[in-house]
């Protein structure tokens, strides 16, 4: 890989990880167009790094949502935002699951050609449309309907279809978004919530990798130092331009356009 494939896959993961048309996906379509060859483990572990960038980019464009959850969590303050990262916590149950049982399977689908992508992207396109019709905001404004906050059901839930959302072509955060919308969650809460509840499983993931790194055997072994620190970078800073971005979309319920983006996009996977 060189440094211009490292920082084409960079800014795609910046822009996807936030907009509900999946990272993993348009990281295997452009891994593809480029004509890179990775084996499943080094593009997955590729992909976590790229995913530590966007979860940092989380941390600081969302930095006054955050400080008050670890101050909270640290200081076991019985509050609001104690038990809202106690949501979190039991959110990423599931996924750990399937990362500590199923890493193998998972594995087998990343640098393995665009049909299952493609499928997964029309699945995410059927979800992101069902949602918008399920939740038209039109349709809410005019009954008065603004949705609740994320119980502990919801938030389990939630959990189950990021664990789900592990797939290429199934966009994690299109996933947990839909589920929330589905479940009749805030627009603004389920958007938030949805991007704090990915960092804990990716940093886990990133000090797996990390091991490997010291111990010789980490991705940056077959791709080289220097386009991981490039495609790290430029992830981390475009990913800081889309998260606000992606919030306010969410409270606006464009979400439909997406929908007709993966579907195209799903089609075109296949076909290829």
């Amino acid at each position: 890989m060189d440094y211009l494939d490292a920082l084409i896959l960079g800014i795609v993961q910046g822009l996807a990880e936030y907009l509900p048309i999946s990272s993993s996906g348009h990281l295997e379509i452009f891994r593809e167009i480029l004509g890179l060859k990775l084996s499943g483990g080094d593009a997955l572990e590729f992909d976590v790094a790229l995913h530590v960038a966007t979860v940092l980019s989380t941390i600081v464009v969302l930095w006054r949502q955050f400080l008050p959850l670890c101050r909270s969590i640290f200081t076991f303050s019985r509050d609001d935002d104690f038990y809202y990262v106690c949501k979190i916590l039991l959110s990423c149950i599931p996924i750990a699951i399937v990362g500590l049982c199923f890493k193998d399977f998972i594995e087998s689908f990343f640098g393995g050609g665009l049909t299952v992508v493609g499928i997964c992207l029309l699945v995410t396109a059927c979800l992101l449309g069902f949602a918008y019709f399920f939740r038209n905001p039109s349709r809410e404004a005019a009954a008065h309907v603004s949705g609740h906050e994320i119980t502990w059901l919801d938030a389990f839930i939630i959990g189950c279809s990021q664990a789900v959302a592990v797939l290429p072509g199934l966009s994690r955060s299109g996933t947990t978004i839909a589920t929330g919308l589905l479940l009749g969650d805030k627009r603004d809460k389920i958007a938030q919530f949805s991007f704090f509840m990915v960092i804990i499983p990716i940093l886990g993931e990133a000090l797996l990798s990390v091991k490997k790194l010291i111990e010789g055997e980490g991705v940056a072994d077959a791709i080289g130092v220097m386009p991981l620190f490039i495609g790290f970078i430029s992830a981390f800073v475009v990913g800081c331009l889309a998260c606000r971005w992606m919030i306010e979309i969410v409270k606006k319920g464009k979400l439909i356009w997406f929908a007709v983006y993966c579907l195209l996009a799903g089609v075109l996977c296949i076909v290829w």
